[in-house]
């Protein structure tokens, strides 16, 4: 198995441990982690304080233990609206009010639990070390703010700041402590009754924030490198469902009015010019050839392993199955046919057969690819990405389907003349023709459809996007197939659109389509994931992974895959 694999494996496993601990903790069933972020059902959950956020690459399990077991506590402890109606406005008030918070529930820890508050414990000294030996300590600001943590948790939970640090704290600590002296009195006071303990951790927070403006009008420009790096380890975007910010978009999703309000759901108006068709049809032979041409020329300077490629993939999704027995064993079940052999040699001990297990990825992998105008740009790269990931899952036995969708016309075409001339009915549904283009099905081998394959740099095949209906279309064609595990990878660079159905229906009509038909299939089993080609597409598939191909296609991004494969089939 590859490094890639073992670590997505063991993220994964640890995420489910911590997933488990926190549902126990807070009593609620729906929590599971998506993206290293906690989820409950499709929603992101905030980060709530910096501590809870540990890394796979620095930290150890009791870290991930404790960060979980604050999940827990939070969730149990604190009313959510509540503290959103009480959360300060101001981002540095409500930075240090969201850490208040999370120290009070803390403290909340049962005694019953002393492994719980032994976790919280380590993940925070852990987390503090970090911060001081990374330089975080080092600024004015970011000191300020370290001792504030320290001394409202040691306040609060009643334990004692973490001790290699507690010789730096004291300058600073006398200096805020008759400040802030009342109110953090009031914190321990009143650490059972949110309501109450938050007008003392809102007079803590207001007067902090004041010291760090006051503190940045006099700091040297010196320092403020050293005061970026304290503060990026505080101020976490911590509203509620907000990704943390790593410079990848979000795909803009919302819920249709029209769709909500339609007794029959989802509607097309008409099916009249929709088709499905064999991609490489739409194109010249001579213009698939010199297409075909482009694409070796590329994947030849990529300089990827395809054997080891294929090794990994079916070591992921390979499952050993029975093939045969192999006798002459000195254990294992015994072999009846060799009962005679003891009789003429009572000292044979070769009388055992055990049986034999190979295995077999006997699975289909359908990759449905987005042929919007947007993709355009980015389908080069894309279509050497496909054909070395099908040739490798060939060469591990994997079944593979390419499909595409698209639209054949821009603007809605054939179907939205034939709505304007019917009177313009309200809630039409979808109006614009359905284009899906079968690139190889599963039961061509990858040689024969490599020719195919070009038609994909086909400029003019890319108009719209109606994913909800190619998402349906796809899973009906691998529900056809015998395979018992089947793989669906639907590669977008963003929301549905076509213009035409938005207009006539709402601007949300079809996104809030294709979140329906994914949850529906993820509800029945199905194994669908979002690649998102420069975008994230959390906010429609439950397993997705963001891919940057705006550099070389190599060896990174095929291990990025197999990882978030790995991760969604331990969901």
């Amino acid at each position: 198995m590859s490094e890639a694999q073992l670590r997505a494996r063991h993220q994964e496993r640890i995420e489910e441990l911590c997933a488990a601990a926190i549902r126990a903790l807070s009593g609620e069933r729906d929590l599971h982690f998506r993206g290293r972020r906690l989820h409950r059902g499709r929603r992101a959950l905030p980060l709530y304080a910096p501590h809870l956020n540990p890394s796979l690459d620095t930290d150890d399990f009791a870290s991930f233990r404790g960060a979980a077991d604050g999940f827990g506590l939070r969730l149990a402890h604190s009313d959510a609206k509540l503290h959103t109606r009480l959360c300060p406005a101001d981002p540095v008030e409500r930075m240090v009010f969201e850490l208040l918070e999370q120290f009070r529930c803390e403290a909340q820890a049962d005694d019953a639990l002393p492994g719980v508050r032994r976790n919280l414990r380590h993940r925070f000294e852990a987390w503090s070390l970090a911060f001081h030996h990374g330089g975080g300590t080092d600024s004015a600001r970011g000191l300020l703010l370290y001792t504030v943590a320290q001394m409202c948790r040691a306040r609060v939970t009643g334990e004692p700041v973490v001790e290699e640090t507690e010789d730096l704290l004291e300058a600073t600590r006398a200096g805020i402590g008759p400040l802030i002296g009342s109110p953090l009195a009031g914190l321990k006071r009143e650490r059972a009754d949110q309501a109450a303990y938050a007008v003392h951790a809102l007079a803590i927070a207001q007067t902090i924030a004041a010291m760090l403006r006051s503190a940045d009008d006099e700091s040297p420009p010196d320092d403020d490198a050293l005061d970026e790096d304290a503060w990026a380890a505080f101020a976490l975007l911590l509203d509620s469902g907000e990704e943390i910010d790593d410079g990848v978009a979000t795909a803009v999703s919302g819920r249709s009015l029209v769709l909500d309000g339609a007794d029959g759901g989802y509607r097309v108006f008409t099916t009249a010019y929709d088709r499905e068709v064999a991609a490489a049809t739409l194109v010249r032979a001579e213009v698939l050839k010199a297409n075909r041409a482009r694409l070796d020329e590329r994947i030849a300077g990529l300089g990827v392993n395809v054997a080891h490629l294929a090794r990994d993939l079916k070591a992921l999704l390979a499952v050993p199955e029975r093939d045969g027995w192999d006798g002459g064993q000195e254990e294992g079940h015994i072999d009846g046919r060799r009962l005679a052999q003891l009789v003429a040699s009572p000292t044979e001990r070769r009388l055992f057969r055990t049986e034999r297990e190979e295995p077999r990825a006997d699975c289909l992998v359908t990759i449905l690819i987005d042929c919007s105008g947007s993709m355009k740009e980015h389908i080069e790269a894309l279509a050497v990405l496909v054909d070395v990931l099908v040739r490798a899952l060939e060469q591990a036995g994997v079944a593979s389907e390419v499909l595409g969708f698209t639209t054949n016309a821009w603007n809605g075409g054939r179907a939205q003349r034939d709505w304007v001339r019917a009177g313009r009915p309200a809630h039409p549904g979808r109006l614009n023709e359905t284009c899906h283009l079968v690139i190889k099905d599963a039961a061509t081998s990858w040689r024969r459809a490599r020719l195919a394959m070009g038609a994909l740099l086909k400029a003019d095949l890319f108009r719209e996007g109606i994913d909800g209906e190619a998402v349906t279309w796809a899973l009906r064609r691998a529900a056809a197939r015998d395979e018992p595990r089947r793989l669906l990878l639907v590669v977008s660079d963003g929301s549905p659109m076509d213009s035409a159905t938005n207009l006539a229906n709402d601007a949300h009509y079809l996104d809030h389509h294709l979140k329906d038909v994914v949850a529906l299939h993820e509800m029945r089993g199905a194994e669908i994931y979002g690649v998102g080609v420069g975008l994230d597409l959390s906010p429609y598939y439950s397993r997705s992974h963001v891919l940057d191909l705006s550099g070389s296609v190599g060896s990174v991004i095929f291990r990025e895959l197999i990882a978030m494969i790995a991760r969604g089939a331990r969901r």
